[in-house]
């Protein structure tokens, strides 16, 4: 039985930068869809390898001219980070003439010494691209309907492609095997982990911090786990685009850099089951959904930048006073603030951060938002509009 193909909102600009490019790279966490993605877009025109196969590895990594030649260009290089020093003999096919475009389309689960090769090789040359598991707003175009138990199901399972398609599949055993074949090929290429039963209990302590401010010593005492080593497990998870660091707002740029961010998982689907979650009922209630719905704006967010091919800027904002708005967002030179409520209540004590962040920087707000999971859209004041969760993601 044949897959069905669901349309990825970042291809139109893939499309144009594969016309515009020597060279494309495509990367994000693993089984986000990169294969099929440029598959879909690009069998019919170009070669297709994949390192994942060891004889293609051994060859790239022994006998990279050999390899360029058994796979020319125009060709798609899967999993391009298990042979980075192929990105030497790219940049010299490229550089023997530049006018021709899109000859190379790669992609790779990011990592430092992955982007550390791109940028040094073929800077000014290629043109690079996040994918990240299906959005809500991809997910909604398949559905019929859409409703609250419809986003508690979509919540648990969260994006990721072979549980979006494969509607029967079990996603407490899906995203086991995803942790441990994570943990095996991923964390352990990036940094020597003596014990992967000590970064195992890092993550699901990290879940529990999911949309709190990031407090190294707590979870160095928690764990008994050197700060740095903390410090380099979240740096994995971040290159790895499992999480996100949303640093505070401030005029001044210098401060964003030193202050402590906020910590975000990419995919709730993934967060709910480091969080013991299995049921759509638990979904939504307790302490840590306020920050579970939190999460689920701020990966659309992140989204919409990424799908334009832009680099997120998305900041939080809280005052000495406690006044605080969860996300800041710029965008085409204006700032959006954006709190985020799980009730379906519309009124101004909910308003209260945007208000004092619009006292402060009124002329750079044009207009802020309030995202609920009420069922239409109100009118708060002139600038502050209520937003359910679905007319957000279809609008910003």
């Amino acid at each position: 039985m044949t897959k069905r193909y669901i349309t990825r909102d970042i291809e139109a600009i893939i499309r144009k930068a594969e016309r515009q490019f020597p060279a494309i790279i495509v990367t994000g966490p693993r089984q986000s869809g990169k294969t099929t993605l440029l598959k879909h877009l690009f069998l019919k025109t170009h070669n297709y390898v994949s390192l994942d196969d060891p004889d293609n590895r051994l060859m790239a990594n022994r006998e990279p001219r050999f390899f360029m030649e058994n796979f020319p260009a125009p060709v798609i290089i899967d999993e391009i980070q298990y042979a980075p020093e192929l990105f030497s003999y790219i940049k010299m096919v490229v550089d023997k003439d530049r006018s021709k475009k899109g000859q190379f389309l790669l992609t790779g689960s990011q990592s430092f010494p992955l982007m550390a090769k791109v940028t040094e090789s073929l800077a000014g040359r290629i043109a690079i691209f996040n994918l990240l598991p299906f959005s809500f707003k991809e997910r909604l175009k398949m559905q019929k309907s859409f409703s609250l138990d419809v986003f508690k199901k979509m919540l648990l399972r969260g994006g990721f492609p072979e549980l979006v398609v494969n509607k029967s599949m079990d996603a407490k055993l899906w995203f086991n095997g995803y942790l441990q074949t994570y943990l095996e090929r991923d964390v352990r290429q990036l940094r020597n982990i003596g014990n992967l039963t000590d970064f195992q209990r890092f993550l699901e302590m990290l879940a529990s911090y999911n949309g709190q401010v990031l407090n190294l010593s707590d979870l160095s005492r928690n764990l008994g786990v050197a700060v740095n080593t903390i410090k380099g497990w979240i740096s994995i998870l971040e290159a790895c685009n499992q999480i996100a660091l949303i640093k505070p707002y401030y005029k001044n740029k210098g401060k964003r850099l030193i202050k402590r961010p906020k910590i975000y998982f990419l995919d709730t689907g993934f967060l709910c089951y480091l969080n013991g979650m299995t049921d759509q009922n638990q979904v939504l209630k307790g302490p840590a959904a306020g920050q579970l719905f939190e999460g689920a704006v701020l990966t659309e967010i992140i989204h919409g930048f990424y799908d334009k091919g832009d680099i997120p800027r998305v900041f939080w904002w809280r005052t000495s006073h406690g006044e605080e708005v969860d996300f800041i967002v710029e965008k085409k030179g204006r700032l959006v603030p954006i709190e985020v409520k799980i009730t379906s209540r519309s009124n101004k004590v909910l308003t209260q951060g945007l208000v004092a962040f619009e006292r402060l920087f009124s002329t750079e707000v044009k207009k802020s938002i309030v995202v609920n999971l009420s069922d239409k859209k109100l009118l708060v004041s002139n600038k502050i509009e209520c937003q359910p969760f679905r007319d957000f993601i279809e609008s910003f």
